[in-house]
């Protein structure tokens, strides 16, 4: 997959191009545009009309259950597919009609990639490097990607972080303006995730936008700057992550252990809304400024031991599971 949009720009139009196509997008204009975007697989839609835009500079997350219609919206911003009907421009430009200016400008990092076993890091860079007219030195892509040990390793004797490091290196090889991250984390360990999230933060800050699909609903909330949900083909919730946690007006969760324990008064306090036992632990739910004091005074009171005493704030969890009704599956 990932040596499809090279494959194709080198058949149709010979080696390198010779110029950039289009004009930079800046002061503050939209990056994506998409208008009623439909695209149909016989009979059923996998998007069904929908419109967003993504402004320069951001961070974009796009979240959604398993067939959501993530990746088909995705594919058809990266001129992958070509929409039933709608509009899409990104960089200005229509990425069907105009797919290998667009391909010049982006980066892609697939959720599904490989290399052969035996290149070389380096070998890649230098690779992928060629088929543009305008790149990145190697040594600073090494640098960026942490990978400046790894230049002679062959791919594959690279860890699963340094994988996506490299992959992410070859979506950044023709410093592009917008780069798309699949599903980056997906089968990472926890430190190789905060890694990645450190390295997307600095992509951004180097002036490139970004787009990014994410099954971690914690990834979503600690990077992006605005998040989309969609499911069956539709948006249903777009803002910041923020602003949809509090839009959610879900309660503030208060989590402790007190077996063998009545714990009932806690349910006549003005700030909790409601008790609950669960799995052996009592979930306390309420909300305002005193509300984990109020807790805790009670429990003094009433003269209950208590462990493991934690709060757990709404998240963006919370706010998927509230409109879709479903899990995020990997």
């Amino acid at each position: 997959m990932l040596w499809l949009g090279f494959g194709e720009m080198m058949r149709s139009g010979g080696g390198r191009p010779t110029e950039r196509s289009g004009s930079r997008q800046t002061d503050g204009v939209s990056m994506i545009q998409v208008r009623s975007l439909r695209r149909t697989y016989g009979d059923v839609p996998a998007v069904d009309g929908i419109s967003f835009d993504v402004a320069e500079g951001e961070i974009f997350g796009l979240v959604g259950p398993n067939g959501a219609g993530k990746t088909t919206t995705i594919e058809c911003l990266e001129g992958l597919r070509r929409p039933s009907s709608g509009t899409v421009s990104v960089l200005g430009m229509d990425p069907s009609a105009e797919r290998r200016a667009v391909t010049e400008r982006i980066g892609v990092q697939l959720q599904e990639s490989a290399l052969p076993a035996r290149l070389r890091v380096e070998e890649a860079l230098t690779l992928f490097g060629s088929f543009y007219r305008r790149h990145l030195k190697v040594d600073s892509l090494l640098e960026l990607l942490s990978l400046s040990e790894k230049r002679t390793t062959a791919f594959a004797k690279l860890s699963g972080g340094q994988k996506q490091r490299l992959f992410i290196a070859l979506a950044l090889v023709n410093e592009p303006e917008m780069v798309f991250l699949d599903e980056l984390t997906t089968g990472l360990d926890p430190q190789a995730r905060r890694s990645m999230w450190g390295l997307v933060r600095q992509i951004r800050d180097r002036g490139c936008t970004v787009v990014l699909t994410t099954h971690y609903m914690e990834e979503a909330e600690r990077l992006c700057d605005r998040v989309m949900i969609v499911d069956r083909g539709r948006i249903v919730a777009m803002d910041t992550p923020g602003a949809l946690i509090n839009s959610l007006g879900a309660d503030t969760r208060i989590v402790f252990g007190a077996p063998g324990q009545d714990v009932s008064s806690l349910s006549r306090l003005t700030a909790v809304t409601r008790v609950e036992r669960s799995d052996g632990d009592i979930i306390v739910y309420g909300h305002g400024d005193r509300f984990a004091s109020s807790v805790i005074h009670a429990l003094e009171d009433a003269e209950i031991v208590f462990t493991d005493f934690r709060t757990e704030q709404p998240d963006l969890e919370d706010v998927f599971l509230s409109l879709t009704g479903k899990e995020m599956r990997e």
